[in-house]
């Protein structure tokens, strides 16, 4: 897994699609060097619109038009069952670029099909990009060639980290892992913080620690060698509290019922591939 870092260049960036995501990137790529006037938004509310051009000075528009055929890289940061009817709207100015899709299920050989090219790159980033310490699988088409994935990479390192994945069913499997995993993470973080409270600590207080927990152990185990049942092992001293908690969680049965939620994640991902790639 790579680290932030980028080289933008001269990159025209066309973004179709102007919510959290696309603002977390353009974000990302303005803070890195890129010019504002390299980027050009495509967002059909008008609010949306004006906040981005408010807030990084970039062009916007409601529809796509003909100025996107400046673009190099488009990147496609709509809703899945608005894909193709952007995609049909847009194609006409955007047949030489490359493009980027960050819409969770729709395969790359419907995109392909939609935009009528092969440079086709799919990512699945996860929230944390818009404070720059996201994580982003990517999976490139053979039709994009090694410089296409440079300047991929230059794009998404703006957010935080990335990995490559050989073969595309994979993104169903980190859609399900991290893509969905930032509200995993604040599940628990709800149910620990309400436990505080029922306990009696004050609200400020429970949520300080439990948030402070998730960011400590996080950072442990980004920075240990060991795997996570390692750790775990590790405070979780025989006839303790920490094993009377986990011994209650596995009575549940809540790892199996856990394993089971991200399985369905996964299964959802791959079923918007059928149900919106037609």
């Amino acid at each position: 897994m790579q680290s932030p870092s980028t080289d933008l260049g001269n990159e025209h960036i066309a973004f179709i699609g102007g919510g959290n995501m696309a603002s977390a990137i353009i974000g990302g790529l303005i803070k890195r060097g890129l010019s504002a006037s390299q980027i050009k938004v495509v967002e059909p509310f008008a609010e949306q619109r004006s906040k981005l051009a408010e807030q990084f000075q970039v062009a916007v528009s409601e529809t796509p038009d003909a100025s996107l055929s400046q673009a190099t890289l488009v990147v496609w940061a709509v809703k899945p069952q608005t894909f193709k009817e952007a995609a049909e709207q847009g194609r006409a100015h955007t047949s030489k670029a490359l493009h980027l899709s960050v819409a969770a299920g729709i395969r790359s050989d419907t995109i392909a099909g939609w935009l009528g090219t092969e440079r086709v790159v799919r990512a699945m980033p996860n929230t944390p990009a818009l404070i720059g310490l996201g994580v982003t699988a990517l999976f490139a088409r053979p039709g994009a060639t090694d410089a296409d994935r440079l300047a991929v990479q230059a794009v998404v390192r703006t957010t935080g980290a990335y990995l490559w994945l050989r073969q595309e069913t994979q993104l169903d499997a980190v859609t399900a892992l991290s893509g969905s995993g930032p509200a995993y993470v604040f599940y628990f973080l709800e149910a620990m913080v309400q436990a505080g409270i029922d306990m009696g600590l004050a609200p400020e207080e429970a949520h300080r620690l439990a948030v402070g927990t998730f960011v400590g152990a996080s950072a442990l185990a980004q920075a240990s060698s060991e795997p996570p049942e390692v750790l775990r092992a590790r405070v979780t001293s025989k006839g303790g509290t920490t094993h009377a908690a986990l011994s209650a969680m596995e009575r549940g049965g809540l790892k199996a019922q856990f394993m089971q939620a991200i399985e369905a994640a996964r299964l959802r991902a791959s079923e918007m591939g059928d149900e919106f790639g037609v």
